[in-house]
């Protein structure tokens, strides 16, 4: 029959660069698309995502592993509109190696390798710019076609430590960037964030490229805002959130996904705040209440990536909420040594609205992106009593609910609310720690009102 599979894409890449990856691509030359079909038949189930232009999802098994395999022929593409849809693409298996790399974006993933004989066929020299650590653009008349290349540069300059050729740099900063939708720039932005040990980088790639100017317009004001000397000596606002995100990169190991993403947007969005509040008073820089401040920006840069929920876990809630009160810890530790009492119900009611191992693990971030010499002694304290309190997720669920009022006696109306509230509320405080004691209040707040 012929043909020849060749792995290409980011498998290649990232083999050469010695990292381990389940992202298997296939392409497969000199064979139609019919007859590759029924070939991918005969090795397991195929669910055929595209078969328009012929790419397949073949689940394969290994000894006691599965995994997919995306198997495609080369594609041709058309561009007849303005945007990422605006394409025609078809399988075409007569294209030569060269011809079907030269579509793809940059050089270090336009690298095809044979699996039989683990010979590559490198056009663009892909392999040099891999060991050079650089990002370099293919075919710059192609690279246009999709905007959606620049922030693709971005995170990957930033995942990989790579820097971005001069040329390429130049050729990003002159695409238009408003035809993207907001899932595909959100999916980048996942990428930055959560899969580089330093997004410091994609973050100063994002300034240099003009993203921040065309998208991003929070962040943007952050670069030059200034910052009290002492207190900040690494710089603007923009330096501070530098080294923020990649002080929060280092905390996220154990976290679930949607938290991991919770954590670094609102390290990157909590002092949007600070360039409409920032002030000189004598010889002092102030920003009194950014915190509060910046929560209009920060939800604009949510709905510009039209961030929500992310498998059922609240993200924007929570981003907004650890931005809100991302000053708190500190000043409950100041309040505590100058001998003003921070008691245990305040830790509560602080868990009803932000998770208090999240906002820890924001402020520990900010603190140490001050610079490297910073102690981290107040938000040790919080988190020490947050744990005691075993409130690092959420607040205590009440002890006491509706149908325990009712079985009191009392009938259904606006008060089983406010009883409820006012005994959660003495749960809240330590007054009551079971249920007994909650329906033994109840019944003296019963009584009082009869």
């Amino acid at each position: 029959m012929g043909g020849r599979a060749l792995l290409v894409g980011g498998w290649v890449r990232d083999f050469l660069r010695g990292r381990e990856t389940a992202d298997y691509d296939i392409e497969v030359y000199g064979i139609e698309a019919t007859a590759l079909r029924g070939l991918l038949d005969r090795l397991g189930p195929v669910n055929a995502v595209g078969e328009a232009f012929t790419v397949y999802k073949v689940r394969l098994r290994e000894g006691g592993s599965r995994f997919i395999v995306d198997v495609s022929l080369p594609r041709r593409e058309s561009k007849i509109g303005r945007g990422h849809k605006g394409f025609v693409v078809t399988g075409d298996p007569t294209m030569s190696f060269e011809e079907a790399a030269r579509r793809r974006d940059f050089t270090i993933n336009a690298i095809l390798l044979d699996p039989l004989t683990a010979d590559f066929i490198d056009p663009f020299d892909g392999r040099k710019d891999i060991e050079a650590r650089l990002i370099r653009v293919v075919d710059p008349a192609t690279f246009i076609e999709d905007s959606l290349r620049v922030l693709r540069a971005m995170q990957f300059a930033s995942r990989f430590d790579f820097e971005i050729d001069s040329a390429t740099v130049d050729l990003c900063r002159s695409i238009d960037l408003s035809d993207l939708p907001s899932e595909r720039i959100e999916a980048e932005v996942e990428k930055w964030l959560l899969l580089s040990s330093r997004p410091s980088i994609g973050l100063y790639a994002a300034r240099e490229l003009k993203i921040v100017d065309k998208l991003w317009h929070g962040i943007r004001s952050m670069i030059d805002c200034p910052q009290d000397e002492l207190r900040h000596p690494e710089g603007d606002v923009f330096a501070h959130t530098a080294r923020t995100l990649d002080e929060a990169a280092g905390l996220i190991s154990d976290l679930p996904r949607p938290r991991q993403l919770t954590l670094m947007l609102a390290s990157l969005c909590h002092d949007f705040g600070k360039p409409l509040t920032t002030k000189f008073d004598h010889e002092t820089v102030t920003a009194f209440n950014h915190q509060l401040a910046g929560l209009g920006p920060a939800e604009a840069f949510l709905d510009k990536l039209k961030i929500f929920t992310l498998d059922g876990y609240d993200v924007r809630r929570q981003v907004l909420s650890l931005i809100r009160n991302h000053l708190t810890p500190a000043r409950w530790f100041e309040s505590m040594t100058r001998g003003e009492p921070v008691t245990d119900g305040d830790f509560r009611r602080l868990a009803l609205t932000v998770e208090p191992d999240l906002l820890y693990r924001m402020e520990r971030a900010s603190r140490l992106g001050r610079h490297g010499g910073s102690t981290t002694v107040a938000e040790d304290w919080f988190i020490d009593r947050v744990r005691t309190l075993g409130i690092q997720q959420r607040a205590p669920e009440p002890l006491l609910l509706g149908r325990h009022v009712l079985a009191l006696g009392l009938n259904e109306g606006p008060e089983i609310g406010r009883i409820t509230n006012a005994v959660y509320q003495m749960q809240l405080d330590g007054s009551i720690s079971d249920l007994d004691q909650a329906i033994a209040a109840t019944k003296r707040i019963i009584e009082a009102l009869m």
